[in-house]
């Protein structure tokens, strides 16, 4: 018996050695940091968002409406790293790299030297393992701002800049509302760095992407040429063409969503710019799902009917079942929707 309790641990031992477990994969991305100062992408006081080293400024040409909040738009590149070109996609980024959108109000829009509030940064860092969105919430103070993983209400008051007072509990989006805009083919990406948003001007001593590449911070196509190259118009602006306006806008506040790639990829109806089909952007085109959302209208965009589309109808409501774009704004964007009235009663 004494023999046999010997041979069966000898026998234990030797199965233990024997075994090699599955080793779990390394942990890829480092966890975020819970200040945003913490990232060391502002150099002085916080709050005056000075882009430190390797830290530069990025405009886009038609901005995405979010309830009058001012942006303030940044890219962090690692030290010896470029950005890489795409025609039609976002650009590439490397790993390390950062994208940082700051959302604030002045408190009188009219006279901007009596400052501003900052209520949140959206940090989009590019890991190993993607992309990932975090959204820090700036202090009363202005002294820092914090991780919230959650979202978050906050009131905020200002004067428009038609001297107006305006007051709105401001809703900062939680992970997975971030997640639902930034889909392309199901992955996680980032919108309004692409080539039609970031070609801002004819005139290289201007244009930012030939300016970026003069700094060594992307390489673009030999032939590339920003005369010619796809670029959004500024809807702003009421001296541009009025199509190419309307186009822009629909581009830069419903193509991230409408598109053969994107989350309402199902509803048939595409928006960006260069869509060419009329049907496609809602021309006489019947809604895939009727219901409440259509307002009882019975086609996307009615040419010279603009109160009978249901595109209108969609961008001017603020029922959150029926509202476009379905988060992001809780206000009406009067401007917006004027221009696209006035764009469909023009159209043939």
């Amino acid at each position: 018996m004494r023999y046999f309790l010997i041979i069966s641990c000898l026998i234990s031992v030797t199965l233990a050695l024997s075994f090699t477990p599955t080793p779990y994969p390394p942990f890829r991305t480092p966890p975020p940091k819970f200040l945003l100062s913490e990232y060391g992408f502002f150099k002085g006081q916080l709050s005056d968002l000075q882009p430190a080293e390797s830290v530069f400024i990025y405009e886009v040409n038609a901005p995405l409406f979010t309830d009058y909040a001012e942006k303030s738009r940044f890219i962090y590149l690692p030290a010896g790293k470029k950005l890489g070109f795409e025609a039609e996609k976002a650009l590439t980024f490397p790993e390390g790299a950062a994208i940082i959108k700051n959302f604030f109000y002045y408190h009188d829009a009219t006279q901007p030297a009596k400052g501003r509030r900052i209520l949140e940064t959206r940090v989009l860092l590019k890991t190993a393992d993607g992309w990932k969105a975090l959204d820090y919430v700036w202090t009363e103070d202005q002294s820092d701002a914090q991780l919230e993983v959650g979202g978050a209400t906050l009131p905020v008051a200002w004067k428009d800049a038609g001297g107006k007072k305006q007051t709105l509990d401001y809703l900062v989006p939680n992970q997975n509302q971030c997640k639902g805009c930034h889909a392309y083919d199901g992955a996680f990406t980032p919108i309004g760095v692409t080539l039609r948003q970031l070609n801002n001007h004819d005139d290289p001593a201007q244009n930012q992407l030939l300016q970026w590449q003069k700094a060594g911070r992307i390489e673009l196509p030999a032939d590339f040429n920003p005369a010619t190259a796809p670029r959004l118009a500024d809807y702003r602006r009421h001296d541009a063409d009025l199509n190419a306006r309307a186009r822009a806008y629909l581009d830069g506040n419903c193509a991230h969503c409408h598109n053969a790639h994107g989350p309402a990829s199902t509803s048939g109806m595409f928006l960006e710019a260069s869509q060419s089909s009329p049907e496609r952007i809602g021309v006489m085109k019947t809604p895939v799902a009727a219901g409440r959302g259509s307002g009882n209208r019975k086609f996307g965009i009615v040419p010279g009917a603009p109160n009978e589309s249901i595109l209108v109808y969609r961008i001017e409501s603020k029922d959150p079942g029926v509202q476009m774009p379905e988060i992001g704004r809780q206000m009406v964007h009067k401007e917006g929707v004027e221009l696209i009235k006035q764009w469909i009663r023009e159209m043939k």
